[in-house]
């Protein structure tokens, strides 16, 4: 099983991530061979894992260590991200994602859409066999309800000029922030840990989302085409304004206003023109320092939680995490 080489130099943790893809693999048993097929591959070659690691890495913060359960809630995580990048990538009309292309693109949109609803069945599966109580299987279906919300709100938000820096955070608190939130906690839940130490975990979670979705926005920016596994400026393309050029516009919005009533119809010269614009209005800049806020708030939620390696490595990937800069 496929494990990102970003994780060579911790095997314990690429060893448990790939028990967690054998898990999900596992539970994919579709008789329509298409869907069957795209969902396996999807989890071969998917991405870094990211949520499943900061959940099986806060099931140390507890008394409570149980391998199998632990790697069960990641494995769920997992699919639950893996869900919604599926319908994502719909809506958005994303042609590819980490360089390969998407299932609506070899197939079409009825083919990715019942493969984003079979991975959401597969993720309450997985929980009524392995989540602690009841109580963890509502609080993750809220979780996914709070995750849908900030989907629709990016969704409603496509074109929209007057988005604030405060709309933008809402928006990313519930797309992205909110999985990294509910994966530092579940990890926390189960291993039994103090209410403290799970809301610190929490915040944590919710902090390095916040970061991490801020800091991929930038990279929109800066990063090119074979990082980021899509084209540069994408998200403006398809009318989603994020943090740089919000923070920009407000210098002055006349400007962009100018080149953005053009919507579906920039050309590159616009957006060439529009990054110079964010560039000379420190959007970029400005963005970046709201990400090392964020970033400073999680690392102050980990120096809270009990020591142990685990905190070692969640301080490690963290930092590096949110330091990326291509």
């Amino acid at each position: 099983m496929r494990v990102h080489h970003m994780w060579n130099d911790y095997p314990t943790i690429k060893n448990d991530l790939s028990k967690v893809l054998h898990l999900i693999d596992s539970h994919v048993r579709v008789r329509d061979k298409t869907v069957e097929s795209t969902i396996k591959h999807l989890i071969h070659f998917g991405g870094k894992l990211l949520r499943p690691t900061y959940s099986l890495l806060c099931a140390q913060i507890g008394p409570e260590q149980d391998k199998e359960k632990a790697i069960a809630v990641a494995a769920a995580l997992e699919t639950l991200h893996m869900a919604t990048l599926v319908h994502d990538d719909v809506i958005d009309e994303a042609n590819t994602r980490h360089c390969i292309s998407t299932i609506h693109q070899k197939h079409d949109n009825k083919y990715a859409i019942y493969s984003g609803d079979y991975l959401f069945c597969i993720v309450f599966t997985i929980l009524s066999r392995h989540a602690a109580s009841l109580a963890h299987l509502e609080f993750n279906a809220r979780s996914m309800e709070k995750i849908l919300s900030g989907e629709l709100d990016q969704l409603n938000s496509r074109y929209r000029e007057a988005v604030s820096v405060k709309d933008y955070l809402t928006r990313i608190s519930g797309k992205t922030a909110q999985l990294f939130a509910v994966s530092c906690y579940s990890g926390a839940l189960e291993s039994k840990a103090s209410r403290r130490q799970i809301m610190n975990a929490w915040n944590m979670g919710h902090h390095i989302g916040m970061a991490f979705q801020i800091i991929d926005d930038i990279l929109d920016y800066q990063g090119n085409s074979e990082t980021l596994g899509k084209p540069i400026m994408a998200d403006i393309r398809q009318g989603l304004y994020n943090l740089p050029l919000i923070f920009a516009m407000q210098a002055n919005k006349s400007a962009f206003h100018k080149i953005l009533k053009k919507k579906e119809a920039l050309t590159d010269h616009d957006l060439e023109q529009l990054m110079e614009l964010i560039n000379h209005y420190k959007g970029v800049e400005k963005a970046r320092k709201l990400a090392e806020r964020y970033t400073n708030k999680a690392l102050k939620e980990l120096n809270k939680l009990p020591d142990g390696d685990y905190k070692h490595k969640l301080f490690d990937i963290t930092t590096n995490l949110l330091q990326r800069n291509y």
